[in-house]
């Protein structure tokens, strides 16, 4: 499905929901609409669907206006963050009742692929309320699929799920995603399953469409602070720096050679970014260090997370690996200058890493 969003702006009474923004999503591939709570995404979605309408712009599906088209009168499959289903009705049922509406043929085998595919087929006698949250959640998922609209869209859709359902069923959706046919739009808080879903992402913030285009590239590149804030999973380090004769001289740190095309175009502050990952306890040739005392050291999966107390302000590092830290240890860090983000005093992004040393 070709679906554009044309000056799409929603308010309600004094509030603005929505500022205008312009999005063409990509026929059949995955867009991630990423953003905090109350970044707009569920009331972009609600318009995508026809289930509200926008205050002003139009949304256009194949180049055709729909913009005033009912839900009911589009084909559109919804997802929420609360599973929802058929009370009375099998799992069987509840995953059967697209493909009976469209008088299809082989329902039953259609169901069982479906729910082969979800891992739910041992409960296709069973009525939604026998199951758990996690399996709910996937019936709901399966009903979706079932009904093979050009669009679908997921809100949220593994918010209430423990750390251990939400990771199985990423990569299973993920797989889903791709061997379909369906554009889909799938809205979330996390940095992570945006890069684990890969396609597009579209980065929203208090109403606002911050950055759109290729996963990959919105998250190596993010274009202002607000996106680089939004797109990192631990928090980027942001550091103040000012102008200094070798480039940038980071607060009560290092000082920054300027990157190769960067002017600073006489600006006072800019701020230097590095990414957790990029910072790490072995000094190599050429590094920037940067100082402090632990604060924190949890072990994630085969990662450690330090936070450092530092002069520079608060510093967390991903760590490859399980450390062991004292609180109050003091602890350097080395990174590599050219995995350092530049941002200028108006938090537009300057200078990016090469991904090559990223």
């Amino acid at each position: 499905m070709e679906l554009a969003l044309a000056a799409v702006e929603k308010t309600v009474g004094p509030e603005t929901w929505l500022y205008p923004m312009d999005l063409e999503l990509h026929s059949g591939a995955v867009t991630v609409l990423l953003g905090a709570t109350q970044a707009g995404k569920t009331s972009l979605m609600r318009i995508m669907a026809g289930l509200d309408a926008p205050s002003a712009g139009r949304v256009l599906v194949g180049g055709r206006d729909v913009t005033g088209t009912p839900v009911r009168e589009r084909n559109v499959a919804m997802v929420y963050q609360q599973f929802i289903n058929y009370p009375s009705m099998t799992v069987a049922q509840n995953i059967a009742s697209p493909l009976k509406l469209r008088r299809e043929t082989n329902i039953e085998r259609r169901v069982r692929d479906l729910a082969e595919r979800l891992h739910i087929e041992m409960f296709l006698d069973r009525l939604p309320a026998e199951l758990s949250g996690g399996q709910q959640q996937r019936v709901a998922l399966a009903r979706a699929l079932a009904k093979g609209a050009p669009l679908m869209l997921l809100d949220e859709p593994l918010v209430n799920l423990d750390y251990k359902l939400r990771e199985e069923l990423r990569e299973e959706l993920t797989q889903l995603f791709a061997a379909g046919d369906s554009t889909v739009v799938y809205a979330t808080t996390e940095p992570a399953e945006a890069l684990l879903l890969g396609g597009y992402t579209a980065v929203l913030g208090e109403g606002r469409l911050l950055q759109y285009g290729p996963t990959a590239e919105v998250f190596h590149a993010p274009a202002s602070l607000a996106v680089a804030r939004a797109f990192s999973d631990p928090p980027m380090n942001l550091l103040a720096a000012r102008p200094s004769g070798a480039g940038l001289a980071i607060a009560a740190g290092p000082e920054l050679p300027l990157p190769a095309g960067v002017a600073l175009g006489g600006q006072a502050q800019y701020t230097v970014g590095v990414r957790a990952s990029a910072l790490r306890l072995q000094e190599r040739a050429g590094d920037l260090s940067m100082h402090g005392v632990v604060e924190l050291a949890e072990i994630s999966g085969s990662d450690t997370y330090v936070h450092l107390a530092s002069p520079m302000g608060s510093l967390v590092a991903q760590v490859p690996g399980v450390h062991y830290f004292d609180l109050g240890q003091a602890v350097a860090l080395y990174v590599q200058p050219g995995q350092l983000y530049v941002f200028g005093a108006d938090g537009a992004l300057l200078h990016a890493p090469d991904r090559r040393g990223i």
